[in-house]
């Protein structure tokens, strides 16, 4: 559920440019997906908006993987 909502997130700040579906079976990096910089800004925007979890650097975006494990840690560590 994390992961399709991650995907929802990318593709509106993509403007619809990567549909949910592509994003979801995508086995890459999200910049070999197309991501662009300023979708990158938008995500993380979104992201911690939503989440309420700092990215932590660039390595985080790399995946939609990671990204979902990266916000699933953030949320399980103690407050």
């Amino acid at each position: 559920m994390l992961r399709r909502r991650l995907a929802e997130l990318l593709s509106r700040a993509s403007d619809g440019d990567l549909g949910v579906e592509e994003i979801m079976s995508a086995s890459g990096s999200l910049t070999a997906l197309g991501v662009t910089s300023l979708t990158y800004l938008r995500l993380i925007d979104a992201v911690e908006e939503e989440f309420g979890v700092e990215l932590d650097g660039p390595a985080v975006l790399d995946t939609l993987d990671g990204l979902a494990a990266h916000i699933a840690d953030r949320q399980a560590a103690p407050r």
